[in-house]
C-alpha cells in the first residue's frame, strides 16, 4: 500500500492550509534532504504533538505520550545506553517476545529490522515526539552507566551463565541445544553488540576476540593501532565466539576447521559489513572481524589527502586511454580507498568500468564488481580473462598475486584498456623489481605501466591536546637529520585527551610517492638499474618520497616523527 504524503497529511487533518504546503513545499526544494515535517515544526506552522500525530497517521502507529508513561526498570534495562543514544529509541513495554519501542522518525523502516538483528526480539514501534524523547534519553540513557565495566560486573556474578559455560567447556560431549542457549542469553548478546557499537562508533577497522589460557582478551583496532578492551570472564569464551558464529551463521559445531563468514547491520541508518574469520588455537578459537562501514568512507578523490600538485599528476595519468596503474603498500594502507576514489571520478556514462576483487568492499553504482571466490577457481586471472570479452573500457584488478594475473594485466593494457591494481611493495621504484621478480619481461613493464603510487597511512594528532615538543637524538640520528637542522623547524605531539582516548591521536592522513614513468626511466628499467638508481632518477624528475612528503606533515604539526619513522623506510 502506498504511504500518503506527510504534507496531505498535515491539510487533512487541518493543521495547515493548501497555501501553506505550498509553501513549504517551496521551502524544501530550497532545503534539499530536509523532511517536510521538520520545516514545518521550524517555521511553526505545526507543533511537535501535531507532527507526531501525523507521523503517526501516515506509517499507521500508535501515538503515546513519553510524559505519561512509568516504563518498568527491567524493560529501560533491555536496551544498553550507546543503542539508545546510536538509533535514538526508548523502550516502553515489553509482552511475550515483543519489545515496544518510541520513536520521534517512524520514517526510517530500517531501524526495525536493526534492532531485531541486535536484541533477538520481535520489535514493535510506536510514535513519539522529539522533545519527549530527548527528555527521556537525557534522563534514562545518559549517566554513562552502561559502560563495558558494568556489563562485565553483572556477567562474572551470572551463575547460572558459568555453570552452562562449564558444562559445554568441561571436555565432554558438547549439546548443541546448550551452547545454543548459551550464545543467545541476554548477558552475552548486551556484551557483544556493545563491542560492536563501541568499535563501530570509534572507527574501529577490525575487532580481535582472543582466548588465552587464563584470560579472553578484546581488542579493537583503531587509526591503525590496537587497544585493549576490559577483558570479560575467560568462562565467556566460548559463549561469545559461539554467538558470533550465531550471527555470521557459521557451523557451531565446527570448533577444529577454521571458517570464514559475514555479517550485515545497518546501523544508525547506514550500511556496515563485517568479515568474520574463525581460527582454532590451543585455548580455543581466536576470532577476528574486518569492519566496513561504508558511512565513513568517502570514495572522493579529493578527500584522499594528497597535496594539490601530486593530485593533479595522478590525475593526469588516471585519465590515459590504456596502461596500468598500480598503487603499492601494506594491507590497511588504504591502497583500496585510493583506487575506489579514482574509479568513481573516471564513473562517467560513456565508460564501462569492470572489478574484481576479493572481497568487494564497498558497491559503486554503475561499476559492474565481481567478487573472488576461490572455491570454485572464479581466480583473478580467470576472472580478468573473461572481463577482456565484457568489452570494458576501465578494469580494476583487486590485487597482482602471481605472474598469470599480471601477464593478463599487461595484456589488456596493451590491447588498450586503462588497468588499476595493487601490489604489496615498500615504495613505488622497488615496485618494478618485484614485478621482475614475477617473471614479467622488462619491455612489457616498461610499455604498458604509466604510473606507481605508494602509500602509507599515519595517525594525526590530537587537535585538543596538541603541543610542541623537542625530538630525541635517537630519532633525529633514524632520520638523518642534525640538531642545528631540527633546532630551525618545529615538532608537535599529542599529550591525551579524552577527545582522542588519552592517545594523543585523532584519526589517519595519508603519506604518497608518485612515480610517473618517463622515457629515461624506462630505459633504466630496461637496462636493470637497481631501485636505488630508479628511486634517484625519480627524484630529480620531482618525485616526493613516502619519507619526505612525512616530514612535511611533521613540520606542519600534523602527524609525529615516531609515526613517520615506524611508518617509512631510511634512503640509501
Amino acid at each position: 500500500m502506498a504511504v500518503r504524503r506527510i504534507g496531505q497529511i498535515f491539510v487533512d487533518l487541518g493543521f495547515i492550509s493548501d497555501e501553506q504546503l505550498e509553501m513549504l513545499l517551496e521551502e524544501q526544494q530550497q532545503q534539499p534532504g530536509e523532511l517536510l515535517g521538520k520545516i514545518a515544526e521550524e517555521m511553526g506552522v505545526i507543533t511537535d504533538d501535531q507532527l507526531a500525530q501525523a507521523l503517526g497517521e501516515q506509517m499507521n502507529m500508535d501515538v503515546v505520550s513519553l510524559s505519561d508513561l512509568t516504563v518498568p526498570k527491567n524493560v529501560l534495562e533491555m536496551i544498553s545506553e550507546t543503542m539508545a543514544q546510536m538509533w535514538r529509541v526508548v523502550p516502553v513495554r515489553f509482552e511475550g517476545n515483543t519489545l515496544t519501542v518510541a520513536t520521534c522518525d517512524p520514517q526510517n523502516l530500517s531501524m526495525q529490522d536493526e534492532l531485531r538483528m541486535f536484541l533477538s526480539y520481535d520489535i514493535e514501534m510506536v510514535v513519539c515526539t522529539e522533545r519527549e524523547l530527548l527528555a527521556e534519553l537525557a534522563k534514562h540513557f545518559d549517566s554513562e552507566t552502561d559502560t563495558m565495566e558494568t556489563i562485565i560486573e553483572q556477567l562474572e556474578e551470572d551463575a547460572e551463565l558459568l555453570a552452562a559455560a562449564e558444562q559445554v567447556s568441561g571436555g565432554g560431549p558438547m549439546e548443541l541445544a546448550t551452547a545454543e542457549a548459551l550464545a543467545d542469553s541476554a548477558p552475552v548478546r548486551k556484551l557483544l553488540n556493545m563491542v560492536l557499537l563501541l568499535a563501530i562508533k570509534d572507527h574501529a577497522s577490525d575487532i580481535h576476540f582472543e582466548p588465552f589460557e587464563d584470560e579472553f582478551r578484546i581488542r579493537i583496532k583503531a587509526d591503525g593501532v590496537l587497544y585493549e578492551m576490559v577483558p570479560p570472564p575467560r568462562h565467556l569464551a566460548f559463549a561469545i565466539t559461539t554467538r558470533i558464529k550465531v550471527m555470521a551463521n557459521l557451523d557451531i559445531a565446527e570448533r577444529r576447521l577454521p571458517q570464514d563468514g559475514r555479517i550485515e547491520l545497518s546501523v544508525g541508518g547506514h550500511p556496515v559489513d563485517l568479515r568474520v574469520s574463525v581460527l582454532p588455537t590451543m585455548f580455543g578459537e581466536s576470532v577476528v572481524m574486518r569492519v566496513l562501514d561504508r558511512s565513513v568512507v568517502s570514495l572522493d578523490l579529493g578527500n584522499v589527502g594528497m597535496d594539490d600538485h601530486t593530485m593533479e599528476q595522478f590525475r593526469h595519468v588516471i585519465e590515459r586511454p590504456n596502461g596500468i596503474v598500480l598503487v603499492t603498500g601494506p594491507t590497511g594502507s588504504g591502497k583500496t580507498t585510493t583506487l575506489y576514489s579514482a574509479l568513481s571520478e573516471l564513473n562517467k556514462i560513456q565508460d564501462k568500468l569492470i572489478t574484481t576483487e576479493d572481497p568487494v568492499e564497498y558497491d559503486i553504482e554503475g561499476i559492474v564488481q565481481i567478487p573472488i571466490d576461490s572455491d570454485i577457481d572464479v581466480t583473478f586471472a580467470a576472472c580478468l580473462r573473461a572481463i577482456l570479452r565484457q568489452d570494458p573500457d576501465i578494469i580494476l584488478v583487486g590485487e597482482i598475486r602471481d605472474r598469470e594475473t599480471a601477464e593478463i594485466a599487461v595484456q589488456a593494457s596493451l590491447t588498450g584498456h586503462m588497468v588499476f591494481s595493487t601490489l604489496h611493495t615498500n615504495d613505488a621504484p622497488s615496485t618494478v623489481t618485484r614485478m621482475r621478480d614475477m617473471g614479467i619481461p622488462t619491455f612489457l613493464i616498461t610499455a604498458t605501466v604509466e604510473a606507481i603510487l605508494a602509500q602509507r597511512l599515519v595517525r594525526r594528532i590530537c587537535a585538543q591536546c596538541r603541543q610542541e615538543v623537542e625530538p630525541s637524538d635517537e630519532l633525529l640520528y633514524e632520520l638523518g637529520m642534525s640538531r642545528e637542522e631540527a633546532d630551525t623547524k618545529k615538532f608537535y605531539r599529542g599529550v591525551g585527551c579524552d577527545v582522542c582516548n588519552n592517545t594523543g591521536y585523532k584519526g589517519r592522513v595519508g603519506l604518497f610517492e608518485l612515480m610517473i614513468m618517463n622515457d629515461e626511466l624506462r630505459d633504466m628499467i630496461m637496462r636493470n638499474a637497481s631501485t636505488d638508481e630508479l628511486r634517484s632518477t625519480a627524484q630529480n624528475y620531482g618525485m616526493i618520497t613516502l619519507r619526505d612528503y612525512g616530514l612535511n606533515f611533521v613540520h606542519s604539526g600534523t602527524t609525529t616523527l615516531e609515526e613517520i619513522v615506524r611508518e617509512t623506510i631510511q634512503e640509501a
